[in-house]
């Protein structure tokens, strides 16, 4: 009988003798690099208005007249005032990682991210809203701004809404995803002194 050796055993020497505790410590370093760069994917995404390379729908015309009357300008999808970019996060406890909006996440005005995000990602609707007066005469006052004809409407006395999906986070981890393993692993090569790999 006859042992016949197949592969690189030196590469296999060097792993063992890098140790437990040096290669959890590098596995722990890429880990933390890999969630970091994740994050800035997502925040370039919005910045750029394209996460994953996948374009986001613009403001409709209603959005960016209720913008300008309150004050507010710009012409991006998801950025009026940078909190839901800003709130994404990178999380590492141990051996996992969080990359989105946490559920902690505030906005200046105090309301949770997480539900903004939540409701951008999936969309919402349809939202069926009862109306006030003060509701009627700011709807007319948005349709005339936005240059369209403000009509009666059904005489319900209501509004229904419909938010579409503008997802910003599954298009990022989709193109993350592509080359992941391959990526990760030499990190833990390089850092645990084994680039050779």
């Amino acid at each position: 009988m006859s042992v016949q050796k197949t592969g690189d055993w030196a590469a296999a020497r060097r792993i063992l003798r890098a140790g437990p505790i040096r290669f959890k410590a590098a596995v722990g370093t890429a880990l933390r690099q890999e969630a970091q760069l994740l994050r800035n994917e997502i925040v370039q995404g919005l910045t750029k208005q394209a996460p994953g390379g996948e374009a986001l729908a613009p403001p409709s015309p209603l959005t960016l007249a209720a913008r300008e009357m309150k004050g507010r300008g710009g012409t991006k999808s998801l950025l009026v005032s940078g909190d839901l970019r800003n709130s994404v996060a990178a999380i590492v406890k141990g051996d996992e990682a969080f990359i989105g909006v946490p559920r902690k996440a505030r906005a200046q005005g105090g309301k949770a991210l997480v539900d903004v995000a939540q409701v951008q990602e999936f969309g919402k609707g349809p939202i069926v809203v009862p109306m006030t007066p003060a509701m009627r005469r700011f709807l007319f006052a948005l349709l005339r701004h936005a240059g369209q004809q403000p009509t009666g409407g059904s005489g319900r006395g209501v509004v229904i809404l419909n938010i579409p999906a503008r997802p910003f986070l599954r298009p990022a981890f989709k193109k993350f995803s592509q080359g992941a393993q391959t990526r990760f692993l030499a990190r833990v090569a390089a850092l645990s002194g084994l680039g050779g790999l």
